[in-house]
């Protein structure tokens, strides 16, 4: 199997387990006499047979990421981290970008103006160079998900 595969596995039962708990959640309690659409202790042991599955398969792709490298020489593990980082940064400026452009409303000449602080053209620039980095890294990722086996 391809780290890629494992991933969409991975997707795949934490949507099963999310249901299951919501099932599970549903079937504990009923009306008096009333029975359950469904047996608790068979869902719950569905669950614990995909939160079983669900660690061997993240440790199998912890230990894959740690191994597998991008074409620089960089774990997945680490160009994930990156990757993530990336994120972080670009989600923060353009927060703060989004602050610079808020209109405000005055009424009269007397009330409080407020002015932005920052470039938000070049703040805007920041932005842009962040999300082709992110995009440029993500690609990378990918690819090696898509060749890479996943450890056993």
């Amino acid at each position: 199997m391809k780290l890629a595969e494992a991933l969409l596995e991975r997707k795949s039962l934490k949507q099963k387990i999310e249901s299951l708990q919501s099932r599970l959640a549903e079937s504990v309690m009923v009306q008096e006499g009333d029975k359950p659409v469904e047996d608790p202790q068979v869902l719950m042991a569905e669950l614990n047979d995909a939160t079983d599955a669900l660690e061997t398969l993240i440790k199998q792709i912890n230990a894959t990421n740690n191994v597998a490298t991008l074409a620089g020489g960089v774990s997945v593990s680490e160009a994930i981290v990156s990757r993530d980082l990336l994120r972080l940064r670009r989600e923060t400026l353009e927060q703060v970008a989004q602050s610079t452009s808020m209109r405000q409303n005055r009424y009269m000449r007397t009330e409080v103006r407020f002015v932005p602080t920052i470039d938000s053209a070049e703040l805007r620039k920041q932005i842009d160079a962040l999300s082709k980095s992110w995009r440029e890294l993500d690609a990378q990722i990918q690819a090696v998900n898509w060749t890479t086996e996943l450890a056993t």
